[in-house]
């Protein structure tokens, strides 16, 4: 338990870094499955768009620091790749 002023003030950051950090991996974690839903759906201009939304908030959370830079990237390629399938 801490006992100082500066600790508790720690403890209440950090439960709200906590907190922001789980919102923002659950907003980017949605966007990628709604591009995959869209691809099981078989609209590729829909698709895109998806694609383009998920590629913003991937990006945006690489240049945060909160995923690596090639963990971004791995995930863009992937999410491309089906939806270049999807329109051939």
């Amino acid at each position: 338990m801490a006992n100082s002023p500066q600790a508790k003030k720690r403890i209440r950051q950090n439960n709200k870094a906590r907190a922001n950090n789980t919102a923002l991996k659950t907003r980017m974690r949605t966007a990628i499955k709604k591009v995959l839903a869209t691809i099981k759906q078989g609209d590729h201009s829909i698709a895109m768009t998806a694609l383009h939304h998920a590629q913003k908030l991937i990006d945006g959370m690489t240049s945060k620091g909160f995923i690596k830079k090639n963990t971004a990237a791995r995930y863009v390629s992937r999410l491309n790749a089906k939806v270049k399938q999807l329109a051939s």
